[in-house]
């Protein structure tokens, strides 16, 4: 992914620089070309970075098929339980609460998480046939 951000980022910002190339400097140019290139490289990186974590959070899920498969889907389902009961801390209070400092994302923070909740892979998984 990131040789496509690179890649990507590189020709747009070709592109933009030399579409003012007619009469002005070669120094201005390298300028826009650095530009948009860096600004690309960030706004794509994000996006591949998005990417990256869907599939880490699909091939989780899949992974919890697979040892459901193995090993039954209600063991699988009890040891998430388990480790859902170690990990994830109660519902806190005061400071910790106003810093959401509790482990649990939502939103736009959601997308960059590289594992899904284990309220998901549950749920995943008793809705497994």
């Amino acid at each position: 992914l990131n040789t496509f951000v690179i890649f990507l980022s590189r020709l747009i910002a070709s592109v933009a620089a030399q579409s003012r190339s007619s009469d002005e400097e070669s120094s201005s140019n390298s300028g826009i070309y650095f530009l948009v290139s860096m600004v690309l490289e960030v706004v794509f990186g994000f996006l591949a970075s998005m990417i990256a974590m869907w599939f880490s959070r699909y091939r989780e899920f899949h992974a919890d098929a697979g040892s459901a498969h193995l090993v039954g889907k209600q063991k699988m389902i009890a040891a998430l339980r388990r480790l859902q009961a170690i990990h994830e801390p109660e519902e806190l209070t005061g400071q910790l609460a106003a810093f959401a400092i509790n482990g649990k994302r939502s939103g736009l923070a959601s997308l960059f998480m590289s594992h899904p909740p284990l309220e998901k892979r549950i749920e995943a998984l008793q809705n497994l046939k």
